[in-house]
């Protein structure tokens, strides 16, 4: 067998690993939260980045699959950026035969009249777009929206929430969208955002850029993502035990009084393992992602 043959094998192995590890996470993630229910017509908001193209790829072979019979609709809001090549999604879509809705909404003409130079837009477009795509689901009939939001995303937004916030929160799963009358769903939740670029490299999906927002390098969340990735880098697994965490809550350990009555707290005379001992050093199951600073502190 030629090494060049070897390659090409190796690479088919390597994708076909991928899949399915992305159609199992996604797969996952719906069952553990009951994302998508029987009958179900799901809004796919497809970007043209990498993660939504994704999304939408796992989600039509777990359609195939699926024990239960859900449609899917895949929806881009073309927000009339200069240079946006309109016609990239429309044949991409036509050529995968499902159906899909293009929403013309001139929002980069409000965000770039309304933001001052310089300024980050991703609020006021991520606003906008939002109340666009959930007229649009009323419209279509959809009884879910789906978006493409990662762990990565919603780690980062963990700490962009902590650091700029002063609030403990992310992005959950599935939700009841601000206007009460959607259940917005993120199938992607388990996935990881390196697995999502790999996969848009073998599936070839044609990505279009943000030039809304693209040549902001200092944005918030840009400096956290980089943060997280430094922190891959020094101390690997870390991220995977912090993404585990946020589905690890203990109220009683923490400071928000509406989450647990410490007011009324009184003793039991019975044996907690969720007492004192829970921030003893011996908790931590593996030292590597022990932070340093902490190591230090214990010579």
């Amino acid at each position: 067998m030629s090494l060049t043959a070897k390659q090409h094998e190796k690479a088919a192995f390597e994708s076909n690993k991928l899949a399915k590890r992305l159609r199992r996470e996604v797969g996952q993630a719906i069952a553990d939260f009951n994302m998508i229910e029987d009958g179900d017509k799901v809004m796919v908001c497809l970007s043209g980045g990498k993660d939504s193209f994704g999304l939408l790829d796992v989600l039509l072979y777990l359609k195939e699959k699926a024990p239960i019979h859900f449609d899917i609709v895949a929806v881009n809001l073309d927000q009339k950026q200069p240079g946006f090549p309109e016609e990239v999604l429309p044949n991409y879509l036509t050529g995968l035969g499902i159906p899909f809705h293009i929403e013309n909404e001139d929002t980069y003409s409000i965000v770039k009249r309304v933001i001052p130079e310089g300024k980050t837009t991703c609020s006021l477009c991520s606003r906008l777009r939002r109340g666009v795509l959930y007229r649009v689901a009323g419209e279509l009939g959809a009884t879910k929206i789906a978006l493409g939001h990662h762990r990565d995303d919603i780690l980062a937004t963990l700490f962009l929430n902590l650091f700029f916030g002063g609030k403990l929160k992310t992005m959950p799963p599935k939700l009841v969208s601000d206007d009460g009358r959607n259940i917005v769903i993120r199938p992607l939740a388990y996935c990881r955002e390196k697995d999502l670029e790999a996969w848009a490299q073998v599936r070839e999906f044609p990505i279009i850029p943000c030039n809304l927002c693209g040549s902001q390098p200092n944005l918030q969340r840009q400096q956290v993502k980089q943060m997280l990735v430094e922190w891959e880098k020094r101390f690997p697994g870390r991220i995977e035990t912090m993404f585990r965490s946020l589905a690890n809550v203990v109220p009683s350990h923490l400071l928000d009084a509406k989450l647990f009555d410490f007011a009324n707290l009184k003793t039991t005379g019975r044996p907690d393992p969720d007492g004192d001992t829970a921030f003893d050093v011996d908790e931590f199951s593996d030292p590597a992602i022990i932070p340093l600073e902490f190591k230090a502190l214990q010579r």
